[in-house]
């Protein structure tokens, strides 16, 4: 029993060493630099946050043609074990030269050095070709003397090395042959010793004798990370520039600003991010195991598409092979062809006129016959021979050669062939749409419209995604509503839920695979369900002035000559005529919404809703009575303006003229056709692109809103006592177009009167 218990525990060590020896494997990647591929000696924080060594670093700005840019930034004492004369102590108390003083001086701004020129007013900048990320980091002027050493990343190297390395002993640096173990080591000396050593080169008395003795160690490093500008111990983080700075960095010109924070705080924020996120690694093994075998699983099917591609290529140009050796077969069959044909014309020619020879052929026959002295004979003979003769003598005036000699016609032409062939390629997805958010908008549907990039490749069919954005968000990854297959560049979305933020986004799809997304398009849907009316002219005063649309949602309202001679008139007060339009449908209940467009060049409009009875009543037959010059407030106070303050007017108007809204201090300033707002209580905004009505008739509130940024603009108080109608009032030349719904069939866009609508 004790024998299994014992065989256990070594499996278990035995795993445990196993584990811990992979991990070290694992590990050692981290400490490698990426120029010499062994592990980090006084490795370097570059700009970019990756690291190198510093000798490795040297070597690079020597290749690179930068010379004497290489100081150390550590500036760190000279180790006694570094040459013969420092093996006495007596030796050791001098004061040693330091030769990189003058180096400092320089590279500070006194005088020259190579690379700088006197007199120079832009120092060289210092570019290092970063081998981790493959980009060029600048150092500044002063190189590498100004980049901070990594002593996190030298204390794990140096752990990392005495794991791996177990047994091997670190010898004292000053001893005679053979030398002892070192039990001790000093940073200030940056050596190794045994107790004898140390003693001998520490002696009482002496200012050395205060070195505090640590672990031997190979690598010896400063206490303290100092600053490479003014050789400080950095007390400060700066979170702008994202460096350490002493406190002289701190009140330099240089961080003036910026938001520096001790460096206590930056360490204990940064520790706590990374204990947080490792906390979350650790805790979700089980996920990165699953993530590893998923990716396997893809280089597996990587693998085997790659091959399955590759015999698709092979076989898709075997067969344009096939196809261009076929048809170089038949051409070349049309050509011999042609060449048969033109060598038999050609020898049937040259048998005729070797005919023509003396003696010989056709002429050797006609010179027989003509020795004939029979008459009747030789006219029956001569006749035929005779036709033959002159034949063949006008083809002896007439030479050419029965067929030419030239194939010019059988020459191909395969620019465009070759041209096709050279830009033969894979075929790419479509790239990521442009969304037209001139086009696109939410009415009583979302209508979406987009395009692709002018070199994108062609795209068979698009998806839409959409999701409402001001719903709580559920746990999980974010559920987005699908449409697939969706021919066009343009589609409806039915159906949206009102007051509601929809985001929505669309990608192409081909025979390569589905494209990227293109940029989220945020729509907000109206606040209530969508009003469709047509435009009533049977009511107003001036019908004549009013010219509406066949499709009763444009009007266009024309002054004429009564409205000329009155504004001769205007010194001697007329009185400015109102054209009412009215909507054919009337609300009695809930809450509805429609929108309008309205011309900026129009004088004065007036939109808005109102009783039908009292709009009636006012407008039906009634005089001309409105004039700037008149005013129904007297100047005084009746008392029975007073009584009717609380109650709610029949009539909302949002006023506009000229490109303007007029908005007054309250919603009795625009509550009806006529009243007076002052300078100061009233104010004017730009008139946007679409107005927008917001009835709500249960609570007796009208609102008027931005129809494309669905920013509120007034609201009003209304009596909804009895049916309540759409009005829009004209004074002066104007023009509104209703907006049109999505759902309808979209017509041919026509102008009346300098003013764009449908018809």
């Amino acid at each position: 029993m004790a024998e299994g218990e014992e065989m256990q525990a070594f499996t278990s060590i035995m795993d445990a060493l196993v584990r811990i020896s992979t991990s070290m494997k694992n590990m050692e990647k981290e400490l490698l630099c990426p120029v010499c591929q062994e592990m980090y000696k006084q490795p370097l924080v570059l700009p970019c946050t990756h690291n190198v060594c510093q000798a490795c670093a040297r070597e690079v700005l020597g290749q690179q043609g930068y010379v004497g840019h290489g100081g150390d930034p550590s500036s760190e004492p000279t180790s006694p074990a570094s040459t013969p004369s420092t093996r006495s102590p007596r030796l050791s108390r001098r004061t040693l030269p330091k030769p990189d003083r003058l180096d400092r001086l320089l590279k500070s701004g006194f005088g020259t050095y190579p690379g700088r020129k006197r007199g120079a007013l832009h120092p060289q900048v210092i570019m290092f070709p970063c081998p981790a990320c493959q980009g060029d980091v600048e150092l500044g002027e002063r190189g590498l003397a100004g980049l901070f050493r990594n002593l996190t990343l030298e204390r794990v190297v140096e752990r990392y090395r005495q794991s791996v390395s177990v047994g091997g002993a670190i010898l004292c640096q000053l001893c005679k042959p053979p030398p002892l173990e070192a039990t001790k080591g000093c940073t200030e000396c940056r050596a190794t010793f045994c107790n004898e050593c140390f003693k001998l080169f520490h002696p009482w008395g002496t200012q050395k004798a205060q070195h505090e003795p640590t672990l031997p160690t190979l690598s010896f490093r400063p206490k303290g990370l100092m600053c490479p500008d003014h050789k400080e111990e950095v007390t400060h983080y700066c979170k702008t520039c994202q460096r350490l700075v002493c406190q002289l960095c701190r009140v330099r010109r240089t961080h003036s600003g910026h938001k520096i924070t001790p460096v206590l705080s930056a360490y204990q924020a940064l520790k706590d991010k990374l204990t947080k996120s490792l906390t979350y690694i650790l805790g979700n093994q089980d996920t990165v195991q699953t993530q590893i075998c998923e990716l396997e699983e893809t280089v597996r099917h990587t693998e085997v598409s790659g091959q399955q591609a590759k015999e698709e290529v092979s076989q898709l140009v075997r067969g344009l092979g096939a196809v261009l050796e076929e048809k170089r077969a038949s051409l070349l069959q049309a050509i011999e062809e042609c060449q048969q044909e033109r060598l038999a014309r050609l020898s049937a020619q040259i048998q005729e006129h070797r005919s023509l020879l003396d003696g010989s052929g056709l002429v050797g026959y006609a010179q027989e016959v003509l020795k004939e002295t029979d008459q009747p004979c030789f006219v029956q003979a001569a006749k035929q021979l005779h036709n033959r003769i002159a034949r063949a003598t006008e083809a002896l005036q007439m030479f050419r050669p029965a067929a030419s000699s030239s194939f010019r016609h059988c020459q191909l032409d395969v620019g465009r062939e070759m041209k096709l062939l050279t830009e033969l390629n894979f075929l790419r997805v479509p790239e990521a749409p442009v969304i037209d958010t001139q086009r696109t908008f939410a009415y009583d549907q979302i209508f979406l419209c987009w395009r692709l990039p002018p070199h994108s490749p062609p795209a068979w069919h698009y998806t839409i995604e959409f999701r409402r954005t001001d719903v709580p968000a559920q746990p999980g990854p974010t559920r987005w509503q699908r449409r697939e297959e969706v021919r066009g560049t343009s589609a409806l979305l039915e159906n949206p839920d009102t007051g509601s933020v929809y985001v929505l986004r669309v990608r192409g799809c081909n025979k390569a695979g589905y494209g990227e997304y293109s940029e989220d398009v945020h729509l907000h849907t109206p606040p209530a369900p969508v009003l469709h009316f047509f435009l009533d002219g049977r009511w107003g005063t001036s019908r004549e002035r009013l010219a509406i649309s066949k499709d009763q949602r444009a009007v266009r309202s024309v002054p004429g000559l009564p409205l000329l001679l009155a504004a001769e008139r205007l010194l001697t007060g007329c009185h400015l005529s109102v054209d009412v339009v009215l909507g054919d449908v009337a609300v009695t209940q809930g809450r509805s919404y429609w929108a309008c467009a309205v011309d900026p060049a129009s004088y004065l409009v007036k939109v808005g809703v109102g009783l039908e009875s009292k709009l009636q009543e006012s407008f039906q037959g009634a005089p001309d009575v409105i004039s700037p010059r008149y005013d129904p407030d007297s100047g005084h106070d009746s008392g029975a303006e007073d009584a009717t303050v609380e109650a709610s007017p029949p009539f909302a108007f949002l006023t506009i003229g000229m490109g303007k809204i007029l908005l007054g201090a309250g919603a009795s300033s625009n509550a009806g056709l006529t009243g007076r707002d002052g300078p100061a209580a009233s104010c004017t905004v730009p008139l946007p692109p679409r107005l927008g009505i917001c009835l709500d008739y249960e609570r007796g509130r009208v609102s008027f809103l931005d129809a494309v940024s669905f920013r509120g603009l007034l609201e009003c108080p209304l009596d909804c006592s009895g049916p309540v109608c759409p009005a829009f009032c004209f004074i002066g030349g104007g023009a509104v177009q209703l907006q049109e719904p999505v759902g309808t069939k979209p017509e041919r866009k026509v102008t009346i009167g300098g003013f764009a609508k449908l018809d």
